[in-house]
């Protein structure tokens, strides 16, 4: 208990007030409530970068347009455990303070942050083990970030596949109800792996796990980048039929070093392209370290410790950071629809009667009739400006025989 509230001292310390709210809007995310496509890159080893490492990536992140990052607050790699929580779930520093660090940093520079656990301990460490360590981690993250609003949770990486990573229905919708108590606004998904989602997969991840969002993980082949689109209408077509539409991100597309397909520039944009069109809230350029390559370099967003990500990238990723902005203001086109204001007199209906030509002459005919019509309340004061009040208007329009008395005229 001593934990969770210095945990929380901190958080309210560190931010006393959020320069970057994340939110969604129907199928769109909004950063400080405008429609916003999420253009983002993974940095999974974040949490074990230098100042300097940090600062130069997240620097030239903006420069190029990218809005997002995704951050491992449980991550292991090639004997290093970098992790935020430890085994049962705990705070596990310095790691948690970086964590703190990384999003205010990111908070100040407009950039939303994806905080991801996962499920499984691996013997290089990473993962929680079961279900309680599971609920301890989400307690310690919202608990550390309270006061930021520029992150949301993957609660659980890639939660349906069989293996250490599974993560049940009804252990998710528990996890989700836990952060939502603990964070009211804060947004939760969690990903689902190497598959596309129909209705079952959108049921159950908007309805029986109660997800804010959807983040599929694509199918990693040569045709992937040519079916996303497709793919992408399909996901929102489910969400209609079942009554409920949530924005799809791709958080983890395919990467550069993963198996034999090593995927071009033109393959990247095209994927990204195919996002866009399709009506996804967000994408990523994903990467990591390079299987079957001596000691698997360049290690990428895997491993941060020793060089900056700018400086890891290929000539082909280099590129996509380059153009990939380009393609989403030339591509993306936010369509919502507009909320209306709410009425300062909620209990009168407001019409217009200037919609057609007799319309306009009917107003012009009661604008006569008011300027003849005397002053019926002598103590009555006129509005700013000496213009009669709302109030003196209507009694007008009562007198002018107007079948719009006591209603709204202007």
């Amino acid at each position: 208990m001593k934990v969770f509230l210095c945990l929380a001292a901190m958080g309210v310390a560190a931010q006393a007030c959020a320069a970057t709210v994340f939110g969604r809007q129907e199928s769109l995310f909004t950063v400080n409530g405008r429609p916003t496509f999420l253009l983002g890159i993974s940095y999974y080893g974040g949490l074990g970068t230098s100042e300097e490492i940090l600062r130069k990536d997240l620097d030239a992140f903006r420069q190029h347009g990218f809005n997002w990052i995704r951050v491992w607050a449980t991550w292991s790699f090639r004997g290093t455990d970098v992790s935020a929580v430890d085994a049962a779930g705990r705070p596990r520093d310095p790691y948690m303070s970086r964590l703190v660090h990384l999003v205010r940093q990111c908070d100040r520079r407009g950039l939303i942050v994806d905080v991801t656990l996962t499920r499984g301990r691996f013997p290089t460490g990473g993962g929680t083990g079961d279900i309680a360590a599971h609920e301890t981690a989400v307690r310690s993250i919202v608990a550390a970030l309270k006061g930021f609003r520029n992150y949301y949770v993957d609660l659980a990486n890639e939660r349906d596949v069989r293996d250490a990573r599974y993560v049940s229905v009804e252990e998710l919708r528990t996890l989700r109800e836990l952060a939502r108590r603990s964070n009211p606004n804060l947004l939760v998904t969690a990903s689902f792996g190497g598959h596309d989602l129909g209705d079952e997969y959108v049921r159950e991840a908007l309805f029986r796990a109660d997800l804010d969002f959807v983040t599929p993980h694509r199918p990693r082949h040569r045709q992937s980048p040519s079916e996303t689109e497709r793919h992408t209408r399909e996901c929102l077509a489910a969400m209609k039929r079942i009554g409920r539409v949530a924005p799809v991100h791709y958080q983890e597309p395919f990467r550069r070093g993963y198996t034999d397909w090593s995927p071009t520039a033109a393959d990247f944009l095209t994927d990204l392209r195919g996002a866009i069109r399709g009506g996804a809230a967000g994408w990523c350029l994903h990467n990591g370290a390079t299987r079957g390559a001596p000691d698997e370099r360049p290690w990428r967003s895997f491993d941060l410790r020793e060089r900056a990500l700018m400086d890891q990238l290929d000539t082909e990723e280099t590129q996509v950071l380059r153009q990939a902005a380009g393609v989403v203001r030339e591509e993306w086109k936010p369509t919502v629809r507009r909320q209306r204001r709410p009425s300062p007199w909620p209990n009168r209906r407001v019409r217009c009667p200037l919609r057609s030509r007799q319309g306009l002459l009917r107003q012009i005919e009661r604008c006569g009739a008011l300027c003849r019509t005397p002053r019926p309340q002598a103590d009555r004061p006129a509005g700013p400006g000496g213009f009669p009040t709302r109030s003196l208007l209507a009694e007008r329009c009562a007198l002018a025989g107007s079948p719009r008395a006591g209603g709204t005229l202007l």
